[in-house]
């Protein structure tokens, strides 16, 4: 039998200078910020969903002169229906307002996150991959 010799294809060599390790450690940085944005964001609308709930609920009771208990903090205060109806709406709005500065944020890390990407596949090529993993 003859052997066969299988030659490795060897990858060029590029040197990676301290602005490149600056470079990739910054995308790194902010691909863990991003996500943690993210997780905070899925966070956010499942409370609003909640609050939206509660608020539906509120509004198909029947009886006006209910108090209804709100927590606040570990403690819940009673109120009438329509305070604490005044109350899930602003924190609604709130809610709202924290996921789109939270989104904002996003934006603009997957805007720097994309120019990083250009400039380090330009010197890199194919030696590098700055793709998340889908797991």
């Amino acid at each position: 039998m003859a052997a066969t010799v299988k030659k490795t294809v060897s990858v060029e060599d590029v040197n990676v200078t301290f602005e490149d390790q600056k470079k990739i450690n910054t995308f790194a940085r902010n691909t863990n910020r991003m996500t943690e944005f993210k997780d905070e964001i899925e966070a956010k609308k499942k409370s609003l969903q909640n609050l939206q709930d509660a608020s539906d609920d509120l509004m198909m009771a029947e009886d006006d002169t209910l108090l209804v208990p709100y927590q606040i903090g570990d403690v819940f205060i009673s109120h009438i229906q329509e305070e604490t109806q005044e109350m899930l709406e602003a924190a609604k709005e709130l809610l709202q307002q924290e996921i789109k500065d939270l989104e904002g944020k996003v934006s603009k890390i997957q805007h720097l996150l994309g120019d990083l990407k250009v400039q380090l596949y330009a010197k890199f090529g194919n030696n590098i991959n700055l793709e998340a993993d889908e797991s």
